[in-house]
């Protein structure tokens, strides 16, 4: 039996996007950063989606790092505490 894999949130977001692979990418590596900085491993919380709309926003508004694309990402969000 195998077991069907659900895309990440940033993953779904992109899908139909109009940006090159090496953004995507970059804001990947961003994504991850950010999530593991907040220390939220559960990629189905509903808070995710929000990282990855922020990593999104702060990545294609002209930031390209994707160690400070995260870091812009935990500030602007605050502290997620469940």
């Amino acid at each position: 039996m195998q077991i069907a894999q659900v895309p990440m949130p940033l993953d779904r977001l992109l899908n139909g996007c109009s940006i090159g692979s090496d953004d995507a990418e970059r804001l990947k590596q961003a994504f991850n950063l950010a999530l593991n900085g907040l220390h939220l491993v559960d990629r189905n919380d509903p808070i995710c989606d929000i990282v990855a709309r922020k990593v999104i926003e702060i990545g294609l508004d002209g930031t390209r790092n994707p160690r400070e694309i995260a870091a812009l990402t935990i500030k602007r969000l605050g502290p997620y505490r469940p």
